[in-house]
């Protein structure tokens, strides 16, 4: 559906909770096609993405850990994204 939304499992350090709502986030942004949602439903769409995050970190608590990292590394560990957000570098 969407290639945009990166593997979180097998990550090493794992994901963390910013990690996996942000993933979740992306996720309503697609299926909804709601990129900028106006005040009305925000607050709404944050609130499915928690839910989402939720199932999320169940969903990943679950399955068996891979062997080998995923190919690509969520945007909130690279650290052009980090820049870009003004936030600290990815420590881990």
């Amino acid at each position: 559906m969407c290639r945009n939304i990166t593997e979180l499992r097998g990550l090493e350090p794992p994901a963390t909770r910013d990690e996996i709502e942000a993933a979740a986030r992306q996720y309503i942004r697609k299926v909804t096609g709601v990129a900028k949602p106006n005040a009305m439903v925000a607050g709404a769409l944050d609130e499915l993405a928690m839910e989402v995050a939720d199932v999320t970190e169940r969903a990943l608590a679950l399955v068996p850990q891979r062997r080998t990292p995923p190919p690509t590394l969520p945007p909130l560990r690279r650290p052009e994204v980090r820049a870009r957000l003004g936030l600290t570098p990815f420590s881990g």
